[in-house]
């Protein structure tokens, strides 16, 4: 009994582990259609992300099943509940990717970002999909070490939204309010992908010690 428990407990998180390898591509994706103004790309995003919604569903029904049919205690209570939690923020992940597509797609044929910010949101693109790449890799290997490091990754992003911040409030900057306003919602939906990151990669140590790490 303990060894299909166990095994479905490494099934559920195989599948959250595939489900931040869904939302990176999804974010992916979203900041290409984003920067190359590709309504085809941001259509795909879009129409993927049922996907996702299913994964999560998907995951928290075994979760559920656990719970009723296994009664764990302890440390496989607490896997089990927590795993409920990751789900819930890796779906927030791709829900942060759907809204990025579907302002490329609000605003097509017209391109959403001036051009001087276009570098920003490049390299915010890239510090997405490097942080959902470690997080699949710590989420398969349960490294808390890892876990504990990616915490500290979305910096990154942070030094990118606050600098993309302070373009928009310069004298210099002459694309309008419609602009600034895509703009601010646009960098908020990255650096929220990855506070969210950051949510599941602490969902991990507190899996594996016990104890939620503090920020």
């Amino acid at each position: 009994m303990r060894e299909v428990y166990q095994e479905q407990l490494d099934m559920l998180a195989e599948e959250l582990a595939s489900m931040s390898t869904m939302v990176g591509t999804a974010m992916e994706h979203a900041t290409k259609a984003l920067l190359e103004a590709d309504l085809s790309l941001a259509e795909q995003v879009i129409d993927q992300d049922m996907q996702v919604d299913e994964a999560r569903a998907q995951c928290e029904e075994r979760a559920f099943g656990l719970l009723a049919l296994q009664a764990p205690v302890a440390g496989d209570l607490r896997a089990v509940i927590s795993t409920i939690h990751v789900a819930e923020d890796l779906e927030r992940m791709g829900d942060l990717a759907l809204h990025v597509a579907k302002t490329t797609r609000r605003r097509h044929p017209n391109p959403v970002l001036p051009e001087d910010v276009k570098p920003y949101f490049s390299r915010m693109g890239e510090s997405a999909e490097k942080l959902s790449s470690r997080l699949n890799e710590v989420m398969r290997t349960q490294d808390v070490q890892g876990a504990k490091a990616l915490e500290g990754e979305d910096d990154e992003m942070d030094d990118l939204h606050r600098h993309l911040f302070s373009v928009m409030m310069s004298p210099e900057w002459e694309h309008g309010v419609s602009a600034a306003v895509d703009v601010t919602l646009l960098g908020r939906f990255y650096e929220r992908f990855a506070d969210h990151a950051v949510s599941v990669a602490r969902r991990i140590v507190y899996i594996v010690t016990g104890a939620m790490p503090t920020s």
